[in-house]
């Protein structure tokens, strides 16, 4: 699993002009797929997300969780972060996982994310076309490999 994490002021997600789930104060989480993906990923990625210091404490020094500052997440599929650019100028998304595979995965995502923070988890709508909002406060931008945790 591969995910972008970006530390928001507030961010939301529409689909057909209707907002599917939104946040003040939080993370945006980007999650894309793939077959290789596993409930290990999932455990590791939900842990690392919810506890990550990210927010600034009473000395302006990140370090503080969206679980400590009791912050809010918000869950977006992206397929395209699987994207491959080896060889000429279209990417190829061989590598991210069909719908059929995916959409459980995803939804143990946000189950994960879910118990992590004891509270709700807002979410996308997944495969959707999604227009996505955001503020990143900071700009505070993190990229998480579930394949390559050394990254």
């Amino acid at each position: 699993m591969r995910v972008v994490i970006q530390r928001v002021s507030k961010a939301s997600v529409k689909v057909d002009g209707k907002i599917t789930g939104a946040i003040k104060q939080g993370l945006l989480v980007l999650i894309g797929i793939e077959d290789a993906d596993t409930n290990e990923d999932i455990i590791w990625l939900g842990n690392k997300i919810v506890n990550m210091r990210l927010f600034a404490d009473e000395t302006g020094v990140m370090n503080k969780s969206v679980k400590e500052i009791e912050g809010n997440i918000l869950v977006v599929s992206q397929f395209t972060l699987h994207a491959s650019t080896k060889k000429g100028n279209r990417p190829s998304y061989i590598r991210a996982s069909k719908s059929e595979f995916a959409i459980p995965m995803y939804e143990r995502v946000i189950e994960q994310l879910k118990i992590e923070m004891n509270k709700k988890i807002e979410t996308g709508v997944f495969g959707a076309d999604m227009q996505v909002e955001l503020i990143n406060d900071g700009p505070v931008t993190i990229v998480l490999d579930s394949k390559n945790k050394d990254w």
